[in-house]
């Protein structure tokens, strides 16, 4: 069974690859069509392009993290395949309109999970295999909810489509099945890696980490670290609050983004959000 690492921008993802060494390295690029994300370098842009075969307008993760994982690929020696979905502005028309939320946890579905499975289905043809998760040894909750949802064969699933239906009563619609695609491994948890490890051993490294990874309006975050990111990533911050004005419903529950904006706080009250923020897909947040 060959073996892949996801990376996610984060060093736990990344600390997968350094203690088991896999074949194959993915990366999943979350992309946005609102100028508001614009990529600041049209070089990067159009190397971004030229990699995921799609056009490049920005993303809505911290612009670092398209230096990550050239630093990645450099540090490793090793290739690492770009994918990348629909845009998140579409993801969103895709659920009717009703954006994300602890509710509706569709983004890292369909922008994260999906096009990694494309990506596995025509490189691997379809055959399973073992990724890495980068679930640290706190994180036992994570690990036992992950393996509860394997089949009886001990592997996971996921429903997607690969193409349309040619003729019949569903006829230009698209045609789904649920793959068994592959055995997640936890290599930080089974060798009791935290935190702290991840970090000492990245310290001093030739890469380069942003602060805090996933997108930058992510509503797993608090009020008081969006608040931060609306003053440190202010363009990509509108991109969110664009989308409330035009979709359906709010990404955190009884406050809007726009609100958000106005709220103050003191203190570093969002220091320890990076344990609390994922969506236990092993895609976003590690």
């Amino acid at each position: 069974m060959k073996t892949v690492t996801s990376l996610s921008g984060g060093m736990s993802s990344a600390m997968c690859e350094v203690v088991a060494p896999a074949d194959y390295l993915v990366f999943a690029l979350v992309r946005s069509e609102n100028p508001k994300t614009l990529y600041p370098d049209a070089k990067v842009r159009q190397m971004v392009s030229d990699r995921i075969g799609k056009d490049f307008i920005g993303t809505m993760e911290d612009d670092k993290i398209i230096y990550t994982m050239l630093d990645l690929e450099q540090y490793f020696g090793k290739y690492i395949k770009w994918v990348s979905g629909d845009t998140f502005e579409s993801v969103c028309d895709y659920g009717g309109g009703w954006l994300p939320s602890a509710l509706r946890r569709y983004c890292t579905t369909h922008m994260k999970i999906d096009p990694i499975v494309k990506w596995w289905a025509k490189e691997l043809q379809m055959q399973p295999v073992e990724m890495s998760i980068g679930y640290r040894c706190t994180e036992g909750k994570r690990v036992k909810k992950m393996l509860n949802k394997l089949n009886k064969k001990g592997l996971q699933e996921h429903e997607t489509s690969f193409g349309k239906h040619k003729d019949g009563p569903y006829k230009g619609k698209n045609k789904w099945e649920t793959v068994e695609w592959r055995v997640p491994k936890f290599p930080l948890f089974e060798r009791n890696i935290d935190k702290t490890d991840v970090r000492n051993y990245w310290k001093n490294k030739p890469v380069r980490f942003a602060q805090h990874n996933n997108c930058v309006g992510c509503f797993h975050r608090s009020p008081s670290l969006l608040k931060y990111m609306s003053e440190n990533h202010e363009n990509k911050y509108a991109a969110f609050i664009d989308l409330e004005q035009i979709g359906k419903g709010t990404f955190k529950k009884n406050i809007s983004y726009q609100k958000i904006t106005t709220l103050n706080f003191t203190g570093n009250l969002f220091a320890q959000d990076d344990e609390q923020e994922g969506c236990n897909s092993g895609f976003c947040g590690f």
